[in-house]
């Protein structure tokens, strides 16, 4: 036989080695002669499983001749694919296969983009569409932020130069392309820099992708065009930051320019401040004098903070999911599911099989749920009304209970019926008897995978009718016997696939964590370069705006503390006010990222804990501390005569 390259990779098996396998109802030696990919199953997912396992489940191609011995379906065959020719229209074709197929138990047709795989990628494909909308729109805006920051600042200190070459006969459209010169020269450097981590960053991310859903090979080959349109609105994003500030700067009149800027007018708010000591007021009124610039600076500390909440939510967003799927609405330790539908009565047999400590039956059906001309291919599973090992978990916290009178169903499949509570839909059931009924939505809950229907097992038998059968068991295990289980089940024939709650718990994490904490780390490192450049900038331009006042004060009398408070005070006072809103606009993005990336597959759930507010304050605030520190050193090396001996 072939096997799939994961599976074999997994248990380490090569070409020329031998294992057994219950083929049928007969225990068989395989040889492996090949290993293989193949476009059907990128995603290869367990019956009833929810991310690839390749340690626990495989895909086996065999002779057909040779494989229909074992499972004696001599000329017959229970999968068939079709390639339609252009134009066709896909709908109609399975219509007919359907129609052509059911007296042979068809289970019905679907169309590539149902196909499993293709699903799971596409729905990949889209986020990582709406991630390439979002996050660059964030960090652009950021940059145009930091432009117009230091611009402003550096147009300010430069007031007299800017008059003296006006004065000189320089024109304004000389001056303003002077600036701008500046902003493309300070930008392309950034170009270069992101083009060759951006180039990094695409081929890890092309590396991740492929091994991650096996893809015979996924070539990594940025066309020009990509970086052309990255430096192009990196610029202009930059030009867009700056304008204001040019526009300023072209606008100043040479005469204004050469005088000092006009004593700031105190407010009788100002006056109020009395009671303060002189450099906590001067701080004070520092910031008031300049509100606008206080206030700029402050968003640009709360952008770092709300890109940390954003990037530090999805760890609270993944352990939640984790959660609610599989420990809330999950309390078996194992699911065995059954090659076909077995008596009820059979639930008896393996509930003596040893570590067994409770069982619980459930059926699924393959149907189509149709509502008006909205129809949705969806699996129906029946559970028993007091389902304990499996319930019906809704995400609010709620439990529920199947129906026997009607259907309980997923909020997402019911918006996109567009059903609410009493409508009836149609369902067309797609194996077995394929028989087609009417159904009342008797309630709808909410969850984070997949679009799942439930009836009462008892009901769902009664509809199908084809007697007290089920589809597979839930199980409850004393974990010092689960090895003499698996043993027991290994060699039993008619089971396709054993799945173990714990083992699908490991993989979700290992999964996750693969992307989730790159993810975080990336954004992280992205926050706290963007808080120390915008504290580096505001520190160090207020020193040289201040430098003459701060050696006045220091000739005055005042120590070197209280310089360096009067000096990074204003910067802690503004970081202090950026943490909450910071978090506020963190709060804001996540919820605009758990909306765009909601599809079909999976929901991210929006939740913030208090702890990663803490978390994204206190990285922020070490980062601030860590600027000022720096600073602070420069500071007590200032030399207080060259200062002095500077003119106005």
């Amino acid at each position: 036989m072939v096997l799939n390259e994961p599976f074999a990779v997994a248990h380490g098996l090569v070409v020329g080695d031998t294992f057994e396998a219950v083929l049928g109802s007969q225990r068989r030696i395989l040889r492996v002669v090949a290993t293989a990919l193949s476009p059907e199953f990128i995603y290869a997912i367990a019956p009833g499983g929810m991310m690839p396992d390749d340690r626990r489940f495989g895909i086996l191609w065999m002779d057909r001749t040779s494989l229909a011995a074992a499972f004696d379906m001599d000329q017959a065959f229970n999968s068939v694919t079709l390639t339609l020719l252009r134009g066709a229209d896909t709908k109609a074709v399975i219509a007919g296969l359907d129609i052509l197929l059911e007296p042979y138990a068809g289970q019905g047709g679907y169309a590539r983009e149902d196909q499993i795989s293709n699903w799971f990628l596409q729905s990949e494909i889209r986020q990582q569409i709406n991630m390439s909308r979002i996050l660059p729109t964030i960090f652009l805006a950021v940059a145009a932020f930091l432009t117009n920051m230091v611009m402003g600042r550096l147009i300010q200190t430069e007031r007299r130069e800017i008059g003296l070459l006006k004065a000189f006969g320089y024109s304004n459209w000389a001056i303003g392309w002077h600036y701008a010169k500046m902003v493309l020269a300070i930008s392309s450097i950034g170009v270069l820099l992101g083009w060759a981590l951006g180039a990094w960053l695409g081929h890890w991310n092309t590396s991740l992708y492929a091994n991650f859903y096996r893809f015979p090979f996924l070539l990594y080959r940025p066309s020009p065009q990509g970086f052309v349109i990255a430096a192009s609105v990196s610029l202009a994003a930059a030009l867009a930051g700056s304008a204001a500030m040019v526009v300023r700067a072209v606008r100043l009149p040479p005469a204004a320019a050469m005088l000092p800027p006009s004593p700031p007018s105190y407010s009788r708010a100002s006056a109020r401040l009395n009671m303060l000591d002189e450099p906590t007021r001067i701080i004070l009124r520092r910031i008031m004098r300049w509100p606008v610039r206080a206030f700029l600076t402050t968003l640009g500390l709360a952008m770092s903070v709300a890109v940390l909440v954003l990037a530090l939510q999805w760890m609270d967003a993944v352990n939640l999911l984790a959660r609610t799927v599989f420990e809330r609405s999950q309390h078996q330790d194992a699911t065995i599911i059954f090659n076909e539908i077995e008596p009820r009565k059979s639930e008896i047999d393996f509930m003596h099989l040893p570590a067994v400590l409770a069982t619980e039956p459930f059926r699924s059906v393959a149907a189509e749920i149709s509502h008006g001309h909205r129809t949705k291919r969806q699996g129906i599973s029946g559970i028993p009304e007091h389902a304990s090992l499996s319930p019906i978990y809704d995400e609010r916290g709620l439990v529920l209970s199947p129906r026997a009178e009607g259907l309980v169903m997923s909020s997402i499949l019911a918006e996109l019926l567009h059903v609410s509570v009493g409508d009836m839909v149609q369902v067309q059931v797609l194996e077995g008897n394929r028989p087609t009924f009417d159904l009342p939505v008797l309630q709808t809950f909410q969850t984070y995978i997949g679009t799942p229907v439930y009836l009462e097992l008892n009901a769902l038998n009664r509809l199908m009718n084809d007697g007290l059968v089920i589809s597979g068991l839930h199980v409850k295990l004393d974990a010092s016997e689960q090895g003499r289980l698996l043993m027991k089940l290994k060699a039993l024939p008619g089971i396709t696939a054993i799945l173990f709650r714990q083992a699908a718990l490991d993989t979700f994490f290992k999964t996750m964590g693969e992307t989730i904490l790159i993810f975080v780390g990336f954004f992280v490192t992205f926050s706290i370069i963007l808080s120390f450049g915008v504290s580096y900038n505001a520190i160090r331009i207020a020193l040289s705006e201040r430098g003459r006042e701060l050696a006045t004060l220091a000739v005055l009398g005042f120590s070197r503390w209280e310089i360096s408070y009067i000096l990074l005070g204003e910067i802690g006072l503004l970081a202090i006010a950026a943490i909450p809103l910071g978090c506020g606009i963190g709060f804001l993005l996540s919820w605009y990222m758990s909306s765009a990336f909601q599809t079909e597959l999976y929901r991210v759930p929006l939740v913030v804990e208090p702890q990663t507010y803490g978390e994204a304050s206190l990285i922020a605030t070490v980062t601030v501390v860590a600027c000022a520190a720096f600073i602070r050193g420069r500071l007590d090396h200032l030399d207080l005569i060259s200062v002095l001996k500077t003119r106005e």
